[in-house]
């Protein structure tokens, strides 16, 4: 039966979804149609529901999203890796670099770097409608970079860009030279990210690393993962407490690499004291303006010699290696598939943004299966 309709869940306005349908467009000889089969709830997608910092309204959110090849241009025969593809196989999108921007030209292999880049489900509306993976169905567009990932479930497809914002900030963090195997690490902040940030690092065999959060549950999660210690700092009576905490459990020196996912200036704060002197430091939490923190240069940055890098999403590049990264995490015991807690159909997406807000679970999707 040919589909001739879509739904979406468009964003009209500042915290405002309409449920809205749609013709399904031509598909030409560059593109494909997905039929949506799930999609995450990010961080950065709640940021736009709230305050819209993009200016790109109105717009079709979701670009964690997965679902299945439905209908083919003449011209598309493989994925980015150059694998393959067929009617029926299952997918994910990375994101696009323009490729002629200054840092496209210079470093291809940070896209993240990009003037131009683009992203399904970040883009503004347009005459076609089927920009972001909040619908029923996808239209990828000539030049897009896809993946063919047949192997796993819907759950860790959804997972698979989550995971590769971990990918790139630890890869970033290698950059430093001060990550190796008996490196101490801390993971501040328990979301998605930081969850990411921790699979990494376990499977790259780091058996030292802390987590530190004020969700028991999250924690817990980390906990299976492989987690050394968990630190919530709601037990603690003050900042100044939690940081002698991750000195205790360092020697008294703090940590050797800290990864501040959290997104919050305070975060970022506390952060910065559980460093060691000569330790590293990568900011991987602020994907949009959350505004200014308040560090002493003296104290935290020059008297101990740190070396810091921010971390800003992630390449197509990127994919193969946090694939290759999920094949060795379930080979490991690391529960992928439930890094995904909560699910929601398309009608129902404000109640999965609500529920992201809340700061239960731990990836809300949004989809049909």
């Amino acid at each position: 039966m040919e589909i001739k309709k879509s739904r979406v869940a468009m964003m009209t306005e500042v915290q405002k979804f309409e449920i809205q349908e749609y013709d399904i467009p031509e598909v030409g000889d560059n593109e494909m149609l997905i039929r949506v089969e799930g999609c995450g709830v990010c961080g950065t997608d709640v940021h736009e529901y709230k305050l819209d910092p993009m200016n790109c309204l109105p717009i079709v959110l979701g670009h964690e999203g997965t679902g299945e090849i439905v209908k083919m241009g003449k011209n598309v025969t493989v994925d980015f890796t150059g694998k393959p593809v067929k009617v029926g196989d299952k997918i994910v999108t990375s994101v696009i670099p323009c490729g002629e921007c200054e840092s496209c030209k210079t470093m291809p292999d940070r896209a993240g770097l990009c003037d131009n880049i683009g992203c399904y489900g970040l883009m503004a509306d347009d005459e076609k409608h089927l920009n972001g993976w909040f619908a029923d169905y996808l239209l990828l567009r000539e030049g897009s970079t896809f993946f063919k990932v047949n192997e796993f479930d819907v759950n860790t497809r959804i997972m698979i860009e989550p995971l590769s914002v971990g990918v790139q900030a630890v890869e970033r963090a290698k950059s430093t030279g001060l990550i190796s195997f008996n490196t101490t690490c801390v993971v501040n902040g328990a979301g998605p990210i930081g969850i990411a940030v921790l699979t990494v690092l376990k499977t790259m065999g780091i058996t030292n690393a802390i987590l530190v959060d004020g969700n028991e549950k999250r924690l817990d999660l980390g906990k299976k993962i492989g987690a050394a210690a968990t630190l919530n700092f709601m037990d603690y009576p003050s900042s100044e407490a939690l940081v002698e905490k991750v000195k205790e459990l360092t020697g008294g020196v703090g940590a050797g690499f800290v990864f501040q996912t959290t997104g919050n200036a305070k975060g970022f704060q506390n952060a910065m004291k559980f460093t060691k002197r000569g330790g590293g430091f990568c900011e991987v939490g602020f994907f949009v303006e959350l505004g200014e923190v308040s560090i002493d240069p003296h104290k935290d940055i020059c008297f101990k010699e740190i070396t810091m890098v921010g971390s800003y999403a992630y390449a197509p590049q990127n994919y193969p290696r946090t694939i290759e990264m999920i094949r060795r995490a379930i080979e490991i015991g690391i529960p992928v598939s439930e890094m995904v807690t909560d699910w929601y159909p398309l009608e129902k997406i404000d109640d999965a943004f609500k529920k992201n807000m809340s700061m239960e679970g731990l990836k809300i999707a949004v989809g049909s299966k």
